[in-house]
């Protein structure tokens, strides 16, 4: 079904894109005058980082379940990202390459092709008219709170709703402006977090924005799903596509004041697998509070409430002889200091506190809760 959606929808954007091409290439014959086109826009960052955690696990073992700060007691390099952006007229293109374990964490499935590893986003965009653009390529997934690029987030660590997904989409979407502040998205894009795949199914995606037209308040409604899968396919090593999957994800973000705001992310997605026997889901909920009493200093409080009781995302390994399954509240405090208006230093301390003991104390027994705390350094170009 699927599938019929997505050749209708390449056959209804085909039209559009044969007809306006037609207009364009009218308009061009009248106009005498040649154009030159705009210089790239180049852009970029790097970030690097410190982590300690007190309960001194043992072993190479960490303490970490989130994604991008897997260490412990190391300096570590985070990622160094270029990104060059390119429009004329009504096509534009980006080109967002990173390189560091950040960016191989975050195209994890394509192992197979290590090229692709460096590809943190890739797109051509066409924009059809005033209200409707066309993108096609790999982006960053429109779900959740958090972003891969350390200058895009307030905490340097991760929350566990980022961690365990998505990353990103490789597709076509259409995003339509309804009004000055109200939006939606609608694609259709391969199984998430895969830049390339053999698999027939493909992913719908979509989101609705909207928000006050002051900016104070904005709000987005997201959601990927897909369905009418006979099997469980193994598409990768390590990977398993259920037989249907459909997560809804809610992102609020408010301005209180000029120097309070506040952000929520709620998100829950539900699975039915031939191997779990049942269908399932796994979900949380993120708070965000900021506070910035100069231009030079904020912090953020971020509180997390995960769970995953069907043990979906933690490994059940790592729960030893349990029941799969657990629930983890993360506490994350972090300060943002602006040494210069490119450079960024963000101490962090952060607490852990799982329904199980699956963090792991410097004896080598097993505790509920642990305790992290960070040192790292952004800069943005």
């Amino acid at each position: 079904m699927l599938r019929k959606i997505f050749f209708s929808l390449a056959a209804i954007l085909l039209f559009f894109l044969c007809s306006n091409a037609q207009t364009d290439s009218a308009s061009k014959k009248s106009d005498t005058v040649a154009k030159t086109p705009p210089p790239v826009a180049i852009s970029g960052s790097v970030d690097v980082y410190y982590r300690y955690n007190f309960s001194g696990p043992p072993n190479q073992l960490t303490n970490n379940y989130t994604s991008f700060t897997n260490s412990q007691n190391s300096f570590e390099l985070g990622m160094a990202s270029l990104r060059a952006d390119h429009s004329f007229g009504k096509v534009s293109a980006t080109a967002d390459l990173g390189f560091g374990r950040r960016a191989e964490e975050f195209s994890y499935n394509d192992a197979a092709h290590p090229t692709l590893f460096a590809v943190k986003q890739l797109f051509v965009a066409y924009q059809v008219s005033d209200k409707v653009k066309l993108t096609m390529g790999k982006w960053g997934t429109h779900i959740g709170y958090e972003v891969l690029d350390a200058f895009g987030n307030r905490n340097y660590s991760m929350d566990y709703m980022f961690s365990f997904g998505p990353f990103f989409h490789t597709g076509l979407k259409a995003d339509v402006t309804l009004s000055g502040t109200t939006a939606f998205m609608v694609g259709v894009a391969n199984p998430t977090d895969f830049s390339t795949t053999s698999s027939s199914t493909k992913v719908l995606i979509a989101q609705f924005s909207t928000g006050t037209k002051d900016g104070k308040l904005k709000a987005y409604l997201n959601y990927q799903g897909y369905s009418g899968v006979s099997q469980d396919t193994s598409i990768a090593p390590g990977y398993t596509l259920f037989k249907s999957l459909n997560q809804v994800d809610l992102v609020v973000n408010a301005t209180i004041t000029g120097q309070v705001g506040i952000g929520l992310n709620g998100t829950l997605q539900t699975v039915n697998s031939s191997t779990l026997g049942k269908t399932a889901n796994w979900g949380g909920i993120a708070a965000y509070l900021n506070y910035d009493p100069t231009s030079t200093f904020g912090m953020t409080l971020r509180a997390e409430y995960f769970f995953d009781k069907d043990g979906i995302k933690i490994n059940p390994v790592d729960l030893g002889p349990e029941t799969p399954g657990l629930n983890v509240f993360d506490l994350t405090l972090s300060g943002i200091c602006k040494v210069s208006g490119n450079l960024s230093i963000i101490p962090e301390l952060r607490l852990d506190d799982g329904s199980k003991q699956f963090f792991y104390k410097s004896d080598g027994t097993t505790t509920k809760s642990t305790v992290s705390a960070f040192l790292a350094a952004v800069y943005k170009f």
